[in-house]
C-alpha cells in the first residue's frame, strides 16, 4: 500500500511553492534523460555524482531528485515528487491510482524498447500469438497451464485476455528473465527488448503479433500535489512548455532569403504558387531597406528538414538570393498540450477549492502529445 503524506507535510509543500522533479538515477534512462533535458535548455546542475539532488537553473524553483527508475512512479503517486520522467511501461504497469499519477507526455523520443512475448527457438510450430493461443488450449486440455515469466503482470494479463488467451500462469521474476525457459521454471517470457540481441543469444524468438507495448521515456505528474500551489503549477507549466516546444521544433528549419519584387503581394504570390513549399504557415515578408535598391523583400519560412532542399530550389526559382537556414530551437503552439491535459485533471487546493490553472486555455482538442501505444 502506498504511504499517505501527512497533512502537515502537504501544507508545508504548498507553502514552499517549489516543484519537485524525479529523474532516473540508474539504468539506460539516466544519461539519456540528462542529455535530453540539456537539449531542451533545461540543464540539470548536480553538485557531484554522489548527490541525489540537483537543480535546473533555467527554471528557478525546480528541485531535482534522482531516484531509481523502478521507484519513480511510486514517488509521484505518493506525492514525494510532483513530476517524474520514467518509462511508459513502468508508468502503465505501476501507477495504481489514476487520480494521483497521470501520464502527461507519453513519448519523449528516447529510451525506446518493446515489451514482447518470446518463446524458445525450439518451438518450431509456434511462430505467432495465434499459435500460442492454440498451445495454451492444448496445455489446458492436458490439465496444465503455460508458465510465463514477466516483471509486468498487469500489462501482460490485460494483453493475453484481449487476445483470447485465458489459460496461463504468471511467474514473477526479479532477475534476468531470459534464463527462465532454459532453467525450467517458465515455458516462455514477456520482457522488454531494444534490439532483440539478448533474446537471440539465449535462443529465444519473438512472436508475430507479440509486441505488447511500444515503450519510451515519458513524463508523469501528480495533479493533486501540483494543485496545492499556484506557483508549483506555474513551474510545471514552464517545464512542460520547454520540453514540448523543443520536441515540436526538432524537425523544423527557418529559411531566410531576399527576393526582388514590386510589392509584398507579388513576392508572396510567387512563393505561394507552390503551397506545399511555402512553409508551415506561409511566408513572412518584410521590406529590405536599401539605399541603392528599393525593390527587395526579406522572406522567412519555417519548413520541415525533409523538404529543406526542395524549398531552397523553389526560392531560387522565385529569384531568391542570400538564402540562410537555421534549425528552430523551440516551436510553441497556441497552448501546451501537456499542460492542457494536466489542467483538465482534478486540481484543488488543501481546502477543496479549484485552482485556476494559469492563463485561460482556449477551447479545442488537446490530446496526448506524442501518443504512441502498441
Amino acid at each position: 500500500m502506498l504511504s499517505r503524506q501527512p497533512e502537515k507535510d502537504v501544507r508545508e509543500r504548498a507553502a514552499s511553492g517549489g516543484l519537485r522533479l524525479a529523474l532516473p538515477s540508474d539504468g539506460e534512462l539516466h544519461e539519456s534523460t540528462l542529455t535530453f533535458l540539456r537539449d531542451c535548455g533545461l540543464t540539470v546542475r548536480r553538485p557531484n555524482a554522489r548527490r541525489y539532488t540537483g537543480a535546473i537553473p533555467a527554471v528557478p524553483g525546480v528541485s531535482v531528485l534522482f531516484q531509481r527508475t523502478a521507484d519513480i512512479t511510486q514517488k509521484v503517486e505518493e506525492g514525494s515528487v510532483d513530476l517524474g520522467i520514467t518509462g511508459l511501461d513502468r508508468a502503465i504497469e505501476y501507477c495504481t491510482d489514476e487520480t494521483r499519477a497521470v501520464t502527461l507526455m507519453e513519448d519523449l523520443g528516447y529510451g525506446r524498447c518493446d515489451f514482447v512475448l518470446a518463446v524458445p527457438e525450439a518451438w518450431l510450430d509456434v511462430a505467432s500469438v495465434d499459435d500460442l493461443a492454440d498451445l495454451a488450449l492444448e496445455f489446458h486440455g492436458r490439465g496444465q497451464q503455460l508458465r510465463i515469466a514477466t516483471k509486468y503482470p498487469k500489462l501482460l494479463r490485460r494483453y493475453l485476455f484481449r487476445r483470447g488467451i485465458n489459460y496461463f500462469t504468471l511467474v514473477a521474476v526479479s532477475g534476468a528473465l531470459e534464463a527462465a525457459p532454459a532453467a525450467g521454471y517458465a515455458d516462455l517470457i514477456a520482457d522488454l527488448t531494444a534490439s532483440g540481441a539478448t533474446l537471440r543469444e539465449n535462443r529465444l524468438k519473438t512472436l508475430e503479433g507479440g509486441t505488447i507495448l511500444s515503450s519510451q521515456a515519458c513524463v508523469i505528474g501528480n495533479p493533486l500535489q501540483l494543485g496545492q500551489s499556484r506557483q508549483t503549477l506555474e513551474l510545471a507549466r514552464q517545464f512542460l512548455e520547454m520540453v514540448e516546444a523543443r520536441m515540436r521544433a526538432e524537425p523544423y528549419y527557418r529559411l531566410s532569403a531576399n527576393v526582388r519584387g514590386r510589392s509584398p503581394q507579388e513576392v508572396s504570390a510567387t512563393i505561394l504558387a507552390r503551397p506545399e513549399l511555402a512553409g508551415l504557415r506561409g511566408p513572412t515578408i518584410a521590406r529590405v531597406y536599401n539605399v541603392a535598391e528599393e525593390d527587395w523583400y526579406g522572406v522567412s519560412l519555417v519548413v520541415k528538414k525533409d523538404r529543406l532542399l526542395d524549398v531552397v530550389s523553389h526560392l531560387r526559382d522565385c529569384g531568391a538570393v542570400d538564402i540562410s537556414a537555421t534549425q528552430v530551437s523551440y516551436l510553441f503552439g497556441g497552448e501546451s498540450e501537456a499542460y492542457r491535459k494536466l489542467a483538465g485533471t482534478l486540481v484543488r487546493d488543501s481546502s477543496g477549492n479549484e485552482i485556476p490553472p494559469g492563463p485561460p486555455l482556449r477551447k479545442g482538442g488537446g490530446g496526448d502529445f506524442g501518443r504512441r501505444h502498441a
